[in-house]
């Protein structure tokens, strides 16, 4: 890998507005309703693969306490550096950041996993999601979630202004030939149904008028 790839490149870039757009209104209830279905425990430790400037954090940390660990692991040092600063606003003693690829997790064991808006970047989401999976306690959850076009007849005039933010907002995106929007929709498919391939109690949801879809699972006790 380069110094740093496009995709690095791209955020670097941009981390400044993407935490603006992170926790921006409505965006904020859908982070809270993602946490709330890893169904967290006082204590818990909860991993979050490509953490951003932490935009999830207050939430996990609030649903673990204070004797809980939050663990937020991203490859894009910029927005580690926003998240690094987030927790030190914070005064958080139990919230740490790492530098590392989300598709090989330099974790050994949580008690849960979640990652927003990361599964539609990555080449194999199929099997960085059974990854996940393996480096979860018994019992333990994993939630994701990801935007999509909406299947909605009347969203179609929405629809169309999504395809070309996802163009435009994705890494090498303006010059894609393939769709960045059908190529984001083919990838969540591809970790959705491995999670519930791999999973107990595997449910969906969808969010932000349809834009917006989750998928949560437990691995057996």
């Amino acid at each position: 890998m380069s110094e740093l790839d496009p995709t690095q490149q791209f955020y670097t870039r941009w981390a400044e507005l993407y935490d603006h757009i992170a926790t921006a209104p409505g965006v904020t209830s859908w982070r809270e309703r993602i946490v709330g279905m890893l169904s967290l425990s006082p204590g818990d430790t909860v991993v979050e693969m490509g953490c951003g400037t932490g935009a999830n954090f207050p939430y996990l940390r609030e649903a673990v306490g204070p004797k809980g660990t939050v663990v937020g692991v991203d490859l894009v040092e910029a927005m580690l550096a926003g998240a690094r600063d987030r927790i030190d606003r914070r005064g958080w003693q139990n919230v740490h950041v790492v530098r590392g690829d989300a598709t090989r997790p330099p974790i050994e064991q949580a008690d849960a996993i979640v990652s927003t808006f990361l599964i539609g970047m990555l080449q194999d989401p199929q099997t960085a999601v059974a990854e996940w999976i393996d480096h979860l306690t018994p019992g333990g959850r994993i939630a994701i979630m990801n935007a999509g076009r909406c299947d909605r007849a009347l969203a179609a005039p929405i629809n169309l202004l999504f395809r070309l933010f996802v163009r435009f907002s994705s890494p090498g995106g303006r010059l894609a030939r393939e769709s960045p929007a059908a190529a984001l929709e083919a990838r969540w498919r591809s970790a959705r149904d491995t999670l519930e391939r791999e999973t107990l109690g595997f449910e969906t949801e969808t969010m932000g008028l349809g834009f917006v879809r989750s998928a949560r699972g437990q691995v057996p006790d």
